[in-house]
């Protein structure tokens, strides 16, 4: 692991974003609450609070952090796209107050949001397809804030 002794505690902040890709009819079940696991989006929701605050256990070398905020949200784009899918676009926020960054903890939060929307429609709809998993923002820490740029959600 990284010695992050010497390092000043400051506030950080890390946003995430991914996507799942579905056929509409697997949309309309999720949106009417006919997925048979239950309520999907509510679900993804705690999933992905859960996946960020165990993330050092999944990563290897990630230091274990106290989080002080995990936020998801989801947005629905209905199909068909060029290749007749309909979308769930997923953002992560996480924040802490520490000496390591939370960039880890929200790219695993979007990923286990993903695979549980993934998990409780399968029945529906094997062709899902879990989309780019990518940092959006970065604030906090020595190196400052990085945005990505050129990217579209």
């Amino acid at each position: 692991m990284v010695n992050v002794t010497d390092k000043n505690v400051t506030s950080r902040e890390a946003v995430a974003a991914g996507s799942i890709r579905m056929k509409p009819e697997t949309m309309a079940l999720i949106k009417k609450g006919e997925i048979k696991k239950g309520d999907v989006l509510a679900v993804a929701q705690i999933a992905g609070i859960m996946g960020a605050k165990k993330t050092p256990d999944l990563i290897p070398m990630c230091h274990p952090l106290m989080l002080t905020g995990v936020n998801l949200s989801f947005s629905i784009k209905d199909g068909p796209d060029e290749m007749g899918f309909s979308t769930i676009n997923i953002t992560a926020t996480v924040n802490t107050k520490g000496q390591t960054g939370v960039e880890m903890e929200a790219l695993t939060a979007v990923s286990t949001a993903a695979l549980t929307i993934y998990d409780m429609c399968k029945a529906a709809d094997k062709d899902m397809i879990i989309g780019e998993v990518y940092l959006l923002s970065k604030k906090g820490g020595k190196s400052g804030e990085y945005i990505r740029s050129g990217i579209q959600q």
